[in-house]
């Protein structure tokens, strides 16, 4: 089994925010499969169904971004999972925008809602994809532009990005996270050809 959290912050005033890509990652993951958020679990709204023959639990945490561990340590123990099951996707400003990087493991950079889930996991050793936003704009704040919406070009890119983003993680769990790196990153993102071709 493997649980895919999305990152983000709870609210209508966040819903479209450079934050809350993690969260519409998983939204566009859990619309290709009809699953519906319509468990409530470990501080998260959660959708379980079947992807790729893996059973798997989609889940957008209530919390607010830098206490996103509550929610992952408690669902890792209520679906009795190991970290190695556990796919994190958020966004990182050190990517360009459109730009996506899986991991396998490692730090949590300057994220703060990967801090809280690696001090509280006590772990670095879980997948992550990396969604870029790209880097803070000279003389903005960084913890405003990270609550800044996408600009009008950008968000008419969206519907690709986040296209190829879900087609990562069902890369993820159909082929395994090697075989989604290899295919993923560093590429230019395009919505995945139908079988045929």
């Amino acid at each position: 089994m493997w649980l895919i959290v999305g990152l983000g912050n709870p609210g209508e005033e966040y819903v479209k925010t450079r934050h809350n890509i993690g969260f519409r990652a998983v939204d566009e993951l859990a619309d290709r499969y009809r699953l519906r958020f319509d468990e409530k679990r470990g501080k998260a709204r959660v959708a379980e169904g079947t992807i790729a023959g893996q059973r798997v639990a989609i889940a957008k945490p209530f919390t607010f971004m830098n206490l996103s561990g509550q929610t992952v340590t408690a669902l890792k123990q209520w679906y009795k999972i190991g970290t190695a099951e556990i796919l994190v996707v958020y966004d990182d400003l050190d990517l360009p925008f459109d730009a996506l990087r899986l991991r396998q493991r490692g730090s949590a950079g300057t994220h703060n809602g990967m801090k809280s889930i690696v001090q509280l996991l006590g772990s670095q050793d879980f997948p992550r994809l990396r969604i870029g936003i790209e880097q803070t704009p000279a003389g903005w704040d960084t913890a405003n532009y990270v609550l800044s919406r996408f600009s009008r070009e950008q968000e008419e890119q969206m519907p690709t990005l986040l296209g190829a983003a879900a087609d990562a993680i069902e890369i993820v769990l159909r082929e395994g996270v090697e075989a989604a790196m290899n295919r993923y990153n560093g590429q230019a993102k395009k919505p995945k050809q139908p079988a045929s071709e």
